[in-house]
């Protein structure tokens, strides 16, 4: 199912591919890349979707993947655990096929059986060899002259 929170977007056509950040809350999208912003709705239908994404640019820069700056995307989607997968095509370029996969990405949500190691820093291992001259030569060149 998918879930409400924040997504780490990578999206392709066959004009390019990138990469952005969205939040899926209560049935709405929103979100941006360093060019374009993204808004819109969703539907869950069971493990698919169903949404209606627009995209405007906010900066000049890299070209659209679509081509035109703003579009009107109508997409139909899969999720399976933190990830989903959808595909579409816009309005305005209905030839030009959309395809994008959503990583979910909520900050402090770790999976249950998530394992971490703790590390002990043993200085001994640390590289050796820094003797007093080459501390000072490193120093050099901000040293007055």
């Amino acid at each position: 199912m998918l879930s409400d929170g924040k997504y780490a977007a990578w999206f392709r056509t066959p004009r390019g591919q990138g990469t952005g950040l969205v939040d899926l809350v209560d049935g709405r999208i929103s979100g941006r890349d360093s060019f374009f912003t993204y808004g819109g709705s969703y539907q869950v239908h069971e493990q698919g979707f169903t949404a209606v994404l627009t995209v405007k640019r906010h900066t000049e820069g890299n070209p659209s993947v679509f081509g035109p700056d703003e579009v009107e995307v109508n997409l139909t989607g899969k999720c399976s655990g933190a990830m989903a997968t959808c595909s579409g095509t816009a309005r305005e370029v209905p030839d030009v096929r959309f395809e994008c996969t959503l990583i979910y990405s909520q900050e402090g949500a770790l999976p249950a059986d998530a394992k971490s190691a703790v590390v002990k820093l043993n200085p001994d291992k640390l590289p050796k060899g820094l003797d007093s001259r080459s501390r000072s030569r490193s120093r050099a060149p901000f040293a007055p002259g």
